[in-house]
């Protein structure tokens, strides 16, 4: 699955569509910026896959800050067997720059 860029996850939020969102950044990354995705640190994420096995059939789009990291997660998670598997180009940097702040939820 190629990967997505910021203008196509705008669109894909601002549509509701049903997709899997994943941050590999490190905590102290997300708590000071996050886009409400789930945040498991790339260090950490081989150990958590069997906890994200519902959705190795969904579209999960993944991020980082810039796009290095979530790239490396992509493709362990695709050789892990997960199908859909989209990079957020320019991760967060490239979000934050074009659509500011997310919403942080607490």
């Amino acid at each position: 699955m190629k990967d997505i860029t910021a203008e196509e996850l705008k669109v894909k939020i601002d549509n509701k569509v049903d997709f899997f969102f994943l941050d590999v950044r490190e905590t102290f990354e997300y708590d000071e910026y996050n886009m409400n995705a789930l945040n498991i640190p790339l260090g950490i994420l081989p150990l958590k896959l069997d906890e994200l096995a519902d959705y190795r059939e969904q579209e999960i789009v993944v991020h980082c800050r810039s796009g290095a990291r979530s790239a490396n997660a992509k493709q362990l998670m695709l050789k892990a067997g997960f199908q859909n598997v989209r990079n957020l180009l320019g991760g967060a940097m490239d979000w934050q720059g074009k659509y500011g702040n997310a919403k942080k939820e607490y």
